[in-house]
């Protein structure tokens, strides 16, 4: 899908000063060869490739400083790259520039056990941050599926299957490194639980897409791995009724650790894709945390609202392997969708709306999709209100691709009415600016636009993205 000719910007040719003054600061660890930009200038959104001038790779703090101090010096855009798994065209170079790929910056700072905190370079994925601390009886639970590095999940405010549970980025980083644009290094946030003193800048930059700052450290909470863990699959004869299960449980208090939601379309996707034999209806993934008493308790009680709402026997993943393999082919979701219209790419979305109206939501959200007779699939973080639409797109057919976007947009004013975001999770990047205008009006924008233009006034840091640098 190309870009709107709106957000298309003239691209000034990279300054060989520039080049050369990168060169001798990183040697190889700078790059202008096609293979090396093509990588870089595309991520998992439906976009088309747009590729930055140069990719450099940063070791350290310092180097990310010296990097962003050329790039303001020759006014040429700096757009931070993590894992490359973002769906909203975060990454996207939409005027060249520099892509500053982060994932060398893969280093443990510290964990402090006893505080239950680690801090940890942005480049570390949310894996291996779990496998380095996992003799110390600790876990992170922020999991949005993609192995994705903890600066992205940061800038992007990211959550996943445990936030109904543990919150998201936004409720689990203490602190942050900063580089801002013009080349300062910045320490926002401490290690304390609670803090009054100023401005909130840790929650500035978090959700911020690099278009404020490029985050080089994270300090974020950690949480004792639970004494019990059990997972089930529960069937359902219709959507309404597996979310309304799960409405019910969270207003009753009841503190399940995942709640996955997954139509039939999509179940039938995972079957085929990891040769899984699930059911092929509307289904609920739980996962109950605790004791071995406590988990007992939560998951009797679920069954009880689950048969209230027609839903059938529990399924029951005890041991460790099975439990991962179900997680595993829930996160495959998107790429098991893909396979369902061979040579399609995917229009994948997202909405959050209060829990109260979830099942509104996305019943009509399901009904527009039938309408317009697109291949799709509804997935969800149900617990917290969030869900997915993922469809299948001729990327060459225009009117195709005008379907899709039309559901999206209407699921997303339908999502908006009733008190909830364009967003829960996906970030705003390109897909989303003009939502967040419908969400939160013209006199918020401004505000945004104006801590923008104080924070990044040459507009180098991912231009292009949440925002319009000018007023349209």
């Amino acid at each position: 899908m190309n870009h709107p000719a709106s957000l298309a910007a003239i691209r000034k040719p990279l300054p060989e000063e520039l080049l050369l003054a990168l060169q001798n600061l990183l040697e190889d660890r700078c790059s202008t060869s096609l293979a090396m930009r093509e990588h870089h200038g595309s991520d998992e959104s439906s976009y088309d490739p747009m590729l930055p001038d140069a990719v450099v790779f940063a070791q350290t703090t310092e180097e990310v400083s010296s990097i962003v101090r050329l790039c303001n010096h020759y006014e040429v855009p700096v757009i931070a790259y993590g894992a490359g798994s973002s769906l909203e065209g975060h990454i996207l170079a939409l005027r060249g520039g520099v892509s500053l790929d982060l994932s060398q910056m893969n280093n443990m700072v510290a964990v402090h056990a006893e505080d239950l905190t680690a801090t940890v370079q942005a480049g570390v994925t949310r894996k291996q941050l779990n496998l380095e601390i996992k003799d110390t009886g600790l876990f992170f639970p922020i999991d949005p599926g993609a192995d994705a590095s903890l600066g992205g999940m940061a800038a992007t405010r990211a959550s996943g299957t445990n936030a109904v549970r543990y919150g998201t980025m936004r409720e689990n980083v203490l602190a942050l490194t900063v580089v801002t644009a013009d080349g300062r290094i910045i320490k926002t946030g401490t290690r304390a639980k609670k803090s009054s003193a100023g401005y909130d800048l840790t929650r500035v930059f978090v959700g911020s897409e690099g278009t404020l700052g490029i985050i080089t450290e994270v300090t974020v909470r950690l949480y004792p791995l639970p004494e019990a863990i059990s997972a089930a699959v529960c069937t359902f004869p219709s959507i309404a009724d597996a979310v309304n299960t799960v409405i019910q449980t969270i207003q009753m208090g009841v503190p399940v650790a995942r709640v996955e939601f997954l139509d039939e379309n999509g179940v039938k996707a995972i079957n085929a894709y990891d040769k899984m034999q699930l059911p092929e209806k509307s289904l609920l993934l739980f996962e109950f945390h605790g004791s071995e008493h406590g988990v007992q308790e939560q998951a009797e009680l679920v069954q009880e609202i689950a048969a209230a709402h027609d839903g059938g026997d529990f399924e029951w993943a005890t041991r460790p392997e099975d439990r991962s393999r179900l997680w595993a082919a829930r996160h495959n979701a998107y790429f098991a969708l893909l396979q369902m219209r061979p040579g399609a790419r995917s229009i994948s979305t997202d909405c959050c709306v209060p829990i109260s109206m979830l099942a509104e939501c996305i019943g009509e959200t399901q009904l527009d999709c039938e309408r317009c007779g697109i291949v799709y699939s509804i997935i969800g973080h149900v617990g917290d209100g969030n869900f997915h639409v993922i469809m299948m797109i001729d990327p060459e057919d225009a009117e195709d691709i005008a379907k899709a976007e039309g559901v999206n947009a209407r699921m997303v004013a339908r999502a908006i009415a009733m008190d909830g975001t364009c967003t829960g999770e996906h970030g705003v990047g390109l897909h989303k600016m003009d939502f967040l205008i419908q969400e939160h009006g013209e006199n918020a924008i401004d505000m945004m636009r104006a801590l923008k233009h104080a924070f990044d006034p040459k507009n180098i840091m991912n231009p292009g993205k949440i925002i319009s640098w000018d007023k349209n």
